[in-house]
Protein backbone atom coordinates (compact mmCIF):
# COMPACT_ATOMS: atom_id res chain seq x y z
CA UNK A 1 0.00 0.00 0.00
CA UNK A 2 1.50 3.30 -0.55
CA UNK A 3 1.96 5.61 1.81
CA UNK A 4 -0.10 8.78 2.20
CA UNK A 5 1.78 11.87 2.03
CA UNK A 6 0.08 14.40 4.58
CA UNK A 7 0.81 17.86 2.39
CA UNK A 8 -1.29 16.76 -0.16
CA UNK A 9 -4.31 17.53 1.81
CA UNK A 10 -3.69 20.78 3.14
CA UNK A 11 -3.61 24.18 1.59
CA UNK A 12 -1.20 25.80 3.33
CA UNK A 13 1.28 24.16 5.70
CA UNK A 14 2.59 24.87 9.18
CA UNK A 15 2.44 28.29 9.90
CA UNK A 16 2.30 29.64 6.49
CA UNK A 17 -1.49 28.58 6.89
CA UNK A 18 -2.24 31.88 9.45
CA UNK A 19 -4.50 34.56 8.69
CA UNK A 20 -2.83 37.30 6.94
CA UNK A 21 -1.50 40.27 9.37
CA UNK A 22 -4.41 43.03 8.18
CA UNK A 23 -6.96 40.24 8.44
CA UNK A 24 -6.42 38.97 11.50
CA UNK A 25 -6.23 42.85 12.58
CA UNK A 26 -9.73 43.11 11.40
CA UNK A 27 -10.97 39.71 12.80
CA UNK A 28 -9.74 40.79 16.09
CA UNK A 29 -11.73 44.43 16.66
CA UNK A 30 -14.12 44.30 18.78
CA UNK A 31 -16.39 46.70 20.93
CA UNK A 32 -17.95 44.03 23.39
CA UNK A 33 -17.23 44.54 27.10
CA UNK A 34 -14.17 42.85 28.80
CA UNK A 35 -13.72 41.74 32.21
CA UNK A 36 -11.08 43.53 34.31
CA UNK A 37 -9.03 41.82 35.64
CA UNK A 38 -5.92 42.64 37.94
CA UNK A 39 -4.40 38.92 37.88
CA UNK A 40 -4.38 38.86 33.69
CA UNK A 41 -0.55 40.26 33.16
CA UNK A 42 -0.64 39.57 29.55
CA UNK A 43 -3.80 39.25 27.69
CA UNK A 44 -5.49 40.72 24.00
CA UNK A 45 -4.33 43.73 24.14
CA UNK A 46 -1.07 43.06 23.68
CA UNK A 47 0.05 41.09 20.48
CA UNK A 48 2.28 38.93 22.61
CA UNK A 49 3.02 35.06 22.21
CA UNK A 50 0.76 34.10 25.03
CA UNK A 51 -1.85 34.79 27.93
CA UNK A 52 -0.07 35.12 31.32
CA UNK A 53 -2.17 35.48 34.90
CA UNK A 54 -0.75 36.06 37.95
CA UNK A 55 -1.59 32.90 41.23
CA UNK A 56 -0.20 34.70 43.50
CA UNK A 57 2.13 36.92 44.87
CA UNK A 58 5.02 35.43 43.04
CA UNK A 59 3.86 32.65 40.10
CA UNK A 60 2.16 33.17 36.62
CA UNK A 61 0.51 30.98 34.56
CA UNK A 62 1.33 30.89 30.85
CA UNK A 63 -1.55 29.79 28.41
CA UNK A 64 -1.59 28.88 24.76
CA UNK A 65 -2.51 27.16 22.22
CA UNK A 66 -1.28 26.52 18.43
CA UNK A 67 -1.81 24.17 15.86
CA UNK A 68 -2.14 24.04 11.86
CA UNK A 69 -2.39 21.81 8.65
CA UNK A 70 0.60 19.32 8.11
CA UNK A 71 4.05 21.01 7.02
CA UNK A 72 5.72 17.73 5.82
CA UNK A 73 4.64 14.16 4.93
CA UNK A 74 5.22 11.89 7.62
CA UNK A 75 2.80 11.74 10.53
CA UNK A 76 5.51 10.94 13.37
CA UNK A 77 7.40 14.25 12.56
CA UNK A 78 4.14 16.50 11.65
CA UNK A 79 3.40 15.19 15.73
CA UNK A 80 7.01 16.68 16.51
CA UNK A 81 7.09 19.78 14.79
CA UNK A 82 3.50 20.94 16.11
CA UNK A 83 4.30 20.32 19.39
CA UNK A 84 7.64 21.98 19.25
CA UNK A 85 5.69 24.90 17.71
CA UNK A 86 3.05 25.27 20.49
CA UNK A 87 5.70 24.50 23.68
CA UNK A 88 7.88 27.55 21.51
CA UNK A 89 4.96 30.29 22.83
CA UNK A 90 5.66 29.35 26.36
CA UNK A 91 9.58 29.24 26.06
CA UNK A 92 8.82 32.93 24.48
CA UNK A 93 7.22 34.22 27.32
CA UNK A 94 10.37 32.77 29.78
CA UNK A 95 8.13 30.61 31.19
CA UNK A 96 8.70 26.61 31.56
CA UNK A 97 6.24 24.36 30.26
CA UNK A 98 4.14 22.12 32.81
CA UNK A 99 1.32 20.58 30.77
CA UNK A 100 -0.33 20.14 27.14
CA UNK A 101 -3.27 19.09 25.75
CA UNK A 102 -3.84 17.73 21.73
CA UNK A 103 -6.36 19.67 19.12
CA UNK A 104 -7.03 16.99 16.40
CA UNK A 105 -9.01 17.75 13.48
CA UNK A 106 -9.11 14.49 10.76
CA UNK A 107 -10.43 13.63 7.42
CA UNK A 108 -11.58 10.10 8.61
CA UNK A 109 -12.93 8.92 5.36
CA UNK A 110 -9.13 10.22 3.60
CA UNK A 111 -6.66 9.12 5.96
CA UNK A 112 -6.62 6.06 8.07
CA UNK A 113 -6.90 6.85 11.88
CA UNK A 114 -3.41 4.95 12.13
CA UNK A 115 -1.92 8.16 10.88
CA UNK A 116 -3.33 10.34 13.64
CA UNK A 117 -2.55 7.78 16.37
CA UNK A 118 1.54 8.83 14.57
CA UNK A 119 0.82 12.46 15.13
CA UNK A 120 -0.09 11.58 18.48
CA UNK A 121 3.00 9.81 19.47
CA UNK A 122 4.97 12.48 17.25
CA UNK A 123 3.69 15.08 20.19
CA UNK A 124 3.80 13.14 22.68
CA UNK A 125 8.16 12.40 21.87
CA UNK A 126 8.42 16.44 22.07
CA UNK A 127 6.34 16.61 25.09
CA UNK A 128 8.85 14.25 26.87
CA UNK A 129 11.67 16.23 26.10
CA UNK A 130 9.86 19.28 27.20
CA UNK A 131 9.57 17.21 30.47
CA UNK A 132 5.43 17.44 30.17
CA UNK A 133 2.88 14.97 29.24
CA UNK A 134 0.32 14.98 26.94
CA UNK A 135 -2.62 14.74 29.07
CA UNK A 136 -5.56 15.05 27.19
CA UNK A 137 -7.19 16.89 24.26
CA UNK A 138 -10.23 17.07 21.82
CA UNK A 139 -10.60 15.51 18.27
CA UNK A 140 -13.02 16.73 15.64
CA UNK A 141 -13.65 15.03 12.21
CA UNK A 142 -12.55 17.87 9.12
CA UNK A 143 -11.88 17.81 5.29
CA UNK A 144 -8.08 18.90 6.65
CA UNK A 145 -5.68 17.11 8.39
CA UNK A 146 -5.02 19.72 11.90
CA UNK A 147 -3.03 18.72 14.87
CA UNK A 148 -1.65 21.22 17.78
CA UNK A 149 -1.41 21.79 21.58
CA UNK A 150 -2.99 23.82 23.95
CA UNK A 151 0.59 24.46 26.52
CA UNK A 152 0.36 25.33 29.94
CA UNK A 153 3.31 26.99 31.98
CA UNK A 154 4.41 28.66 34.70
CA UNK A 155 7.70 31.77 35.81
CA UNK A 156 8.21 33.70 38.15
CA UNK A 157 6.40 37.18 37.58
CA UNK A 158 9.96 39.27 37.31
CA UNK A 159 10.96 37.06 34.55
CA UNK A 160 8.15 36.77 31.89
CA UNK A 161 9.26 38.20 28.82
CA UNK A 162 7.12 40.02 26.62
CA UNK A 163 7.78 41.45 22.99
CA UNK A 164 6.82 44.74 23.74
CA UNK A 165 9.66 45.42 26.59
CA UNK A 166 12.69 46.48 24.09
CA UNK A 167 14.52 49.10 25.37
CA UNK A 168 17.02 51.13 23.00
CA UNK A 169 20.09 49.88 22.61
CA UNK A 170 19.68 46.48 23.17
CA UNK A 171 20.91 44.14 20.88
CA UNK A 172 18.94 41.66 18.83
CA UNK A 173 19.43 38.17 18.32
CA UNK A 174 17.89 34.75 16.09
CA UNK A 175 18.24 31.55 17.73
CA UNK A 176 17.24 30.06 14.51
CA UNK A 177 18.13 30.19 10.53
CA UNK A 178 15.21 31.66 8.51
CA UNK A 179 14.31 29.80 5.10
CA UNK A 180 11.58 27.34 6.91
CA UNK A 181 8.80 28.33 4.68
CA UNK A 182 10.56 28.20 1.46
CA UNK A 183 11.81 24.65 1.87
CA UNK A 184 8.15 24.03 3.35
CA UNK A 185 6.92 25.32 -0.20
CA UNK A 186 9.65 23.33 -1.90
CA UNK A 187 8.16 19.76 -0.17
CA UNK A 188 5.19 20.58 -1.56
CA UNK A 189 6.34 21.46 -5.15
CA UNK A 190 8.48 18.01 -4.90
CA UNK A 191 11.66 20.05 -5.30
CA UNK A 192 13.26 19.76 -1.71
CA UNK A 193 16.67 17.72 -1.43
CA UNK A 194 16.59 14.96 0.91
CA UNK A 195 19.41 16.43 3.06
CA UNK A 196 17.60 20.16 3.47
CA UNK A 197 14.54 17.94 4.38
CA UNK A 198 16.19 16.45 7.01
CA UNK A 199 17.59 19.65 8.46
CA UNK A 200 14.39 21.70 8.22
CA UNK A 201 12.84 18.88 10.17
CA UNK A 202 15.85 19.20 12.71
CA UNK A 203 15.41 22.87 12.81
CA UNK A 204 11.23 22.82 13.55
CA UNK A 205 11.91 19.97 16.33
CA UNK A 206 14.39 21.87 18.62
CA UNK A 207 12.37 23.39 21.48
CA UNK A 208 13.58 26.85 22.36
CA UNK A 209 14.61 25.91 25.84
CA UNK A 210 16.93 28.81 25.14
CA UNK A 211 13.94 31.20 26.39
CA UNK A 212 13.72 30.15 30.04
CA UNK A 213 17.39 29.61 30.04
CA UNK A 214 17.76 33.38 30.12
CA UNK A 215 14.78 34.92 31.44
CA UNK A 216 16.13 35.53 35.25
CA UNK A 217 19.14 37.30 32.99
CA UNK A 218 18.73 41.10 33.86
CA UNK A 219 19.07 42.82 30.32
CA UNK A 220 17.03 40.35 28.52
CA UNK A 221 14.52 42.93 27.96
CA UNK A 222 12.36 41.30 25.22
CA UNK A 223 11.60 37.82 23.54
CA UNK A 224 9.45 36.53 21.05
CA UNK A 225 9.20 33.37 18.93
CA UNK A 226 9.87 34.05 15.05
CA UNK A 227 6.70 32.30 13.14
CA UNK A 228 3.69 33.00 10.58
CA UNK A 229 4.22 36.80 10.15
CA UNK A 230 8.21 36.28 9.48
CA UNK A 231 10.89 38.24 11.14
CA UNK A 232 9.99 41.34 9.58
CA UNK A 233 6.49 40.85 11.27
CA UNK A 234 7.11 39.58 14.42
CA UNK A 235 10.14 42.06 15.00
CA UNK A 236 7.20 44.83 13.93
CA UNK A 237 4.97 43.79 16.67
CA UNK A 238 7.93 44.25 19.19
CA UNK A 239 9.30 47.71 17.75
CA UNK A 240 5.77 49.05 17.51
CA UNK A 241 4.87 47.51 20.95
CA UNK A 242 7.83 49.34 22.61
CA UNK A 243 7.02 52.68 20.66
CA UNK A 244 10.64 52.31 18.81
CA UNK A 245 12.52 51.40 16.24
CA UNK A 246 15.19 48.72 14.73
CA UNK A 247 18.26 48.80 12.86
CA UNK A 248 19.00 45.06 10.90
CA UNK A 249 22.24 43.90 9.35
CA UNK A 250 21.11 42.13 6.34
CA UNK A 251 24.08 39.74 6.43
CA UNK A 252 24.25 38.89 9.98
CA UNK A 253 21.06 37.62 9.73
CA UNK A 254 21.70 33.94 9.58
CA UNK A 255 20.12 31.74 7.03
CA UNK A 256 19.80 28.03 6.21
CA UNK A 257 22.72 26.97 4.34
CA UNK A 258 22.33 26.72 0.17
CA UNK A 259 18.91 28.54 0.73
CA UNK A 260 19.04 30.37 -2.45
CA UNK A 261 18.88 27.31 -4.54
CA UNK A 262 15.13 27.69 -3.51
CA UNK A 263 14.72 31.42 -3.52
CA UNK A 264 16.54 31.53 -7.40
CA UNK A 265 13.03 29.65 -7.86
CA UNK A 266 11.02 31.79 -6.38
CA UNK A 267 9.97 28.62 -4.26
CA UNK A 268 7.89 30.76 -1.25
CA UNK A 269 4.14 30.31 0.43
CA UNK A 270 1.93 32.51 -0.39
CA UNK A 271 1.65 33.97 3.13
CA UNK A 272 5.20 35.51 2.05
CA UNK A 273 3.76 38.43 -0.08
CA UNK A 274 1.19 39.12 2.51
CA UNK A 275 3.60 39.59 5.17
CA UNK A 276 5.81 41.65 2.71
CA UNK A 277 2.04 44.08 1.73
CA UNK A 278 1.54 44.16 5.57
CA UNK A 279 5.11 45.25 6.91
CA UNK A 280 6.76 47.25 4.11
CA UNK A 281 5.27 50.39 4.54
CA UNK A 282 6.85 50.44 8.07
CA UNK A 283 9.80 49.10 7.02
CA UNK A 284 13.06 50.67 4.73
CA UNK A 285 15.36 48.99 2.98
CA UNK A 286 13.32 45.91 1.95
CA UNK A 287 13.58 46.62 -1.58
CA UNK A 288 14.74 43.36 -3.50
CA UNK A 289 14.32 39.63 -3.31
CA UNK A 290 15.53 40.11 0.44
CA UNK A 291 11.93 39.58 1.14
CA UNK A 292 12.01 36.11 0.20
CA UNK A 293 13.53 35.67 3.91
CA UNK A 294 12.66 38.44 5.85
CA UNK A 295 8.90 37.98 5.20
CA UNK A 296 8.83 33.96 5.40
CA UNK A 297 6.75 32.57 7.65
CA UNK A 298 8.52 30.23 10.17
CA UNK A 299 7.13 27.40 11.95
CA UNK A 300 8.79 26.72 14.92
CA UNK A 301 11.56 29.48 14.34
CA UNK A 302 13.24 30.53 16.48
CA UNK A 303 13.32 33.64 19.33
CA UNK A 304 14.18 36.73 18.86
CA UNK A 305 15.77 38.37 21.88
CA UNK A 306 16.61 42.26 23.19
CA UNK A 307 19.56 42.14 25.30
CA UNK A 308 21.28 45.15 26.87
CA UNK A 309 24.22 45.56 26.53
CA UNK A 310 25.32 45.37 30.24
CA UNK A 311 23.65 41.56 29.81
CA UNK A 312 25.70 40.56 27.06
CA UNK A 313 28.37 38.40 28.68
CA UNK A 314 25.39 36.55 30.52
CA UNK A 315 23.50 35.99 27.85
CA UNK A 316 26.25 34.55 25.24
CA UNK A 317 27.68 32.02 27.89
CA UNK A 318 24.38 30.62 28.63
CA UNK A 319 23.51 30.90 24.88
CA UNK A 320 26.62 28.91 24.58
CA UNK A 321 24.49 25.19 25.76
CA UNK A 322 21.80 25.91 22.96
CA UNK A 323 23.14 27.45 20.09
CA UNK A 324 22.91 24.67 17.94
CA UNK A 325 22.49 26.18 14.64
CA UNK A 326 25.64 28.37 15.12
CA UNK A 327 23.24 31.81 15.12
CA UNK A 328 23.84 33.22 18.77
CA UNK A 329 27.25 34.11 18.43
CA UNK A 330 26.53 37.71 17.03
CA UNK A 331 23.60 40.37 17.24
CA UNK A 332 21.64 40.88 13.79
CA UNK A 333 20.57 44.15 14.79
CA UNK A 334 19.85 46.84 17.39
CA UNK A 335 17.11 48.73 19.12
CA UNK A 336 17.32 52.16 18.50
CA UNK A 337 15.06 55.62 19.33
CA UNK A 338 11.81 55.48 17.56
CA UNK A 339 12.01 57.49 14.17
CA UNK A 340 9.60 57.49 11.15
CA UNK A 341 9.91 53.62 10.00
CA UNK A 342 9.90 50.71 12.73
CA UNK A 343 12.49 48.61 10.94
CA UNK A 344 15.55 49.93 8.80
CA UNK A 345 17.73 47.03 6.93
CA UNK A 346 21.28 47.53 6.04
Amino acid sequence: MQKIKLTQYSKGSGCGCKIAPDQLSTLLQSNSKEVIDINLLVGNKQNDDAAVYAIDDTNAIISTTDFFTPIVDDAFDFGRIAACNAISDVFAMGGKPIMAIGILGWPIDKIPTSYAQQVLEGARSVCFDAGISLSGGHSIETSEPIFGLAVTGIANKNNIKQNSKAQIGDYLFLSKPLGLGILSAALKRGILKPEDEKLMIEIMTTLNKLGQAVSNIEGVNAMTDVTGFGLIGHLTEMTKGANLSASLNLNDIPTIKGIEFYTTQFCYPDITTKNLNAYNPSTAGLNGLEFLLLCDPQTAGGLLIAVNEKALPEFLEISKAFDKFNCLQKPIGQIEAQAEKYIYIN
